[in-house]
């Protein structure tokens, strides 16, 4: 299966920035339940990544936690000190990420170039040792290793997380 034009952006900048990943195709997932055959075929487990907006909508957040954790609002906006936070809509994701709904991942910040996106990881995410996501594009998946993803693909991003408790 031939990487979609997005995903082939993200792999190049990963390329540059030397980051060293797997990659595989498969048909587009949209369910939590259809990425666990995909953990399957790529040995890892693939983060839940949420975009999240104030009612504003002047504060964006992408929130990467571990699959197996609900999101609770109040819980996660009072731990990131900001007024209630609701799902952001696809067209958001469309304007800010150039990414659509199901394919949105932390890769999906190399399309931020306004850097309007503040990034939001759950500490749990980071006691793996691969970190598993959609390159914008939800028929393929990445496997970074953790370490790579915080000391090289976030500074390149020029964001700094915030690491919060789910």
């Amino acid at each position: 299966m031939k990487l979609s034009e997005k995903a082939s952006s993200v792999c190049t900048f990963l390329d540059e920035k030397g980051i060293k990943y797997d990659i595989v195709t498969h048909p587009s997932v949209f369910t939590l339940e259809e990425c666990q055959a995909v953990n399957q075929l790529i040995g890892g487990r693939i983060c839940k990544n949420l975009l999240l907006k104030t009612d504003s909508g002047k504060v964006f957040y992408l929130l990467m936690m571990r699959d197996d954790k609900r999101f609770v609002t109040k819980d996660v906006s009072k731990k990131l000190g900001c007024s209630r936070l609701s799902f952001a809509s696809g067209e958001y994701m469309e304007n800010l990420l150039n990414t659509s709904p199901g394919s949105l991942s932390i890769t999906s910040l190399i399309f931020d170039g306004e850097k309007k996106i503040s990034l939001a990881i759950d500490s749990d995410v980071l006691k793996e040792e691969y970190i598993c996501c959609h390159p914008s594009d939800n028929s393929a998946t990445l496997k970074i290793r953790t370490e790579d993803v915080m000391n090289v693909l976030i500074p390149a991003l020029e964001t700094e997380p915030k690491i919060i408790d789910i």
